[in-house]
C-alpha cells in the first residue's frame, strides 16, 4: 500500500481560461470539451480520476472582469475590486493553466489580454513559474498567430508553455470540427486535446519537483 501511494500521482489544479466571450464560441467548446474528456475506455464522461489521473479541471470565466486601470487599485498596488481579487485568487490557487484562445487579428482577444494584465499586477505575479498549453481554432492557421503571440507575452509573466503537442484547429475544413453551439464533435480532435492535457500534467510536475 505504501509503494501505491508513494507513486500516486499528486493533483494539480488546471485553471481553464476561454478568450472569448461570445456563447455559442468555439473556444468555450473546447473548454467544455476539456471537462468532458474521453475516458480510456472511450466514453465521455466528466473528468475524473479514470480518464487523467491527478488532474482538476477549474473554469475561470473572465467575461465579468473591469477593463485593467491602475486608477481601480488600492492599497499601494495591492488592493482590487472584487471581481478581480476573485479572480487573481483563483489564478493564485492554480498549478497550471490551459488558454483557449482566439485569434483577433493576428493577436490574443483583449478581453485575455485583460485578464493576463489583472492577475501581473501588484507584488503577487500570479502567472510566474507555472506550465501552461494553448488551445485554438480558426481560419486557415487554426488560431496559430494568436498562440504565437501568447507565448510572447507569457515571456514577460514567466509562463512556461508546452511546445508539443499543438492543437490548432482549423475549423472551417471537412469534416465539421464543431455544432452549430460551438461543441466540440471532431473525434480527433478530442483525442488530440486529452493528449495536450497529459503533456501538460507532465510538465507541470516536472517543474514542481525542480522547484522542490
Amino acid at each position: 500500500m505504501e509503494a501505491v501511494a508513494a507513486s500516486a500521482k499528486p493533483t494539480l489544479r488546471v485553471a481553464a481560461l476561454s478568450g472569448s466571450l461570445r456563447n455559442n464560441s468555439w473556444h468555450h467548446g473546447l473548454i467544455r470539451a476539456v471537462l468532458t474528456v474521453p475516458c480510456m475506455c472511450g466514453a465521455a464522461e466528466e473528468l475524473c480520476e479514470e480518464c487523467i489521473p491527478g488532474l482538476r479541471i477549474d473554469h475561470v470565466d473572465i467575461s465579468g472582469l473591469p477593463m485593467a486601470n491602475p486608477d481601480l487599485e488600492t492599497d499601494g498596488g495591492d488592493g482590487f475590486p472584487p471581481a478581480v481579487e476573485a479572480f487573481r485568487d483563483r489564478v493564485s490557487a492554480a498549478d497550471c493553466f490551459l488558454f483557449a484562445s482566439p485569434e483577433y487579428n493576428y493577436s490574443v482577444t483583449g478581453s485575455l489580454k485583460n485578464a493576463l494584465d489583472w492577475a501581473s499586477r501588484g507584488t503577487h505575479k500570479c502567472w510566474a513559474d507555472k506550465a501552461a498549453a494553448i488551445i485554438c481554432a480558426g481560419g486557415d492557421f487554426g488560431g496559430g498567430r494568436a498562440s504565437l503571440h501568447l507565448r510572447e507575452i507569457g515571456i514577460y509573466l514567466d509562463l512556461h508553455f508546452i511546445n508539443k503537442p499543438e492543437l490548432h484547429i482549423r475549423a472551417y475544413e471537412d469534416p465539421p470540427k464543431f455544432d452549430d453551439k460551438g461543441n466540440l464533435i471532431d473525434a480527433q480532435a478530442k483525442d488530440r486535446l486529452r493528449k495536450v492535457l497529459l503533456s501538460l500534467q507532465a510538465f507541470a510536475l516536472r517543474l514542481q519537483r525542480k522547484e522542490n
